[in-house]
């Protein structure tokens, strides 16, 4: 005779299973407190190892940064390697795991040319998951959730998630309204026109690193 599961039991584990769930459909990598120089406060930045107040002050007045190599040549270029890691373990533009150079990949501290010859081997990646399943086949899991930190996949606009979408860095529920409002995208320049009816052209520029119109065989 089969055993029901109580109803209220029922319902705590979906609960408990929940953000499993949505951390393995997450477009960008979850963060452990890598701070974003597209986004960070100006007394943050200061507060950085190897940064000062007139290197805060070139950061903000720089954004949106689209790569992680603006950032450097703004901010890294003069530094060591082992100082570049201790600066970059804190403040780190996500690396779009589809669109992105080597010479992006090796700023990943702790990433030399073997991981970053595997990040390029599973390219074109279609969620994070993918990224976890193949990068945990070289690192172990404590090592996979650190690099995803530096790391995304663009979200599909017209089938991504609320979930997907929030995963988008300083996204809130207004402008995840916004996203779906316009459904379905023909081409990116509709997203930043609709977009840019809420948000300055800078603010659009960052939202769009982390988006695409894919085609239904993509999708797929």
């Amino acid at each position: 005779m089969t055993q029901r599961i109580p109803a209220r039991l029922f319902v705590l584990l979906a609960a408990l299973a929940l953000p499993t769930a949505i951390a393995a459909k997450a477009q960008v990598g979850q963060n452990m407190g890598v701070l974003n120089p597209n986004t960070a406060a100006e007394s943050e930045l200061a507060a950085l190892p190897h940064m000062n107040a007139a290197k805060a002050d070139s950061i903000v007045a720089g954004r949106p940064f689209t790569d992680m190599l603006e950032v450097n040549a703004l901010i890294g270029a003069s530094l060591d390697e082992t100082r570049q890691d201790e600066l970059y373990a804190r403040l780190f533009l996500p690396l779009n795991l589809n669109d992105t150079s080597r010479d992006e990949i090796l700023l990943v501290p702790g990433v030399g040319n073997r991981m970053a010859h595997e990040f390029d081997e599973y390219k074109p990646y279609a969620h994070m998951a993918e990224f976890r399943r193949e990068i945990g086949k070289y690192v172990d899991d404590e090592e996979v959730a650190r690099l995803e930190q530096f790391v995304f996949v663009p979200i599909d606009l017209n089938t991504a998630s609320d979930e997907d979408i929030l995963t988008i860095p300083n996204l809130g529920n207004r402008m995840l309204h916004e996203f779906k409002e316009y459904r379905p995208y023909s081409r990116i320049e509709q997203f930043r026109r609709e977009i840019g009816k809420y948000v300055d052209d800078d603010e659009v520029a960052r939202l769009e690193r982390y988006v695409e119109i894919r085609s239904q065989d993509q999708a797929e």
